[in-house]
């Protein structure tokens, strides 16, 4: 098992800015998929933010970022800047997605004005 899932994420996927370490695990996508789900909003959080730091790098790909970035908000769903962020993202991968990507920009301006 590795030991965090950004390093679960990174043999899987690999890494933009580092190489990808040699494993001799299993790197089936459901596994990780599965860990991600369970995975606590911090975790996620770490991955994101050390594989793709600049919202429109890193090898992940755009499903499993929007799931991740879903599995965050269920954990913390009262954060704007999360939301924002989360919001960001849907704009730069998925314009299928901006109706939500604009109802989360909504909810972290409502959540602000108190």
């Amino acid at each position: 098992m590795h030991g965090t899932l950004t390093q679960h994420a990174r043999c899987l996927y690999g890494d933009e800015y580092r190489p990808t370490p040699e494993c001799g695990l299993e790197h089936g996508e459901h596994y990780f998929v599965e860990e991600l789900t369970f995975a606590d909003a911090d975790s996620i959080l770490a991955m994101l933010r050390e594989l793709c730091p600049h919202v429109v790098d890193g090898c992940l790909p755009v499903w499993i970022r929007n799931l991740a970035y879903r599995l965050v908000l269920l954990q913390r769903p009262d954060e704007p800047a999360l939301l924002r962020e989360a919001a960001e993202n849907l704009w730069m991968h998925d314009p299928d997605w901006d109706h939500v990507a604009e109802d989360l920009k909504k909810r972290a301006e409502a959540l602000e004005a108190g």
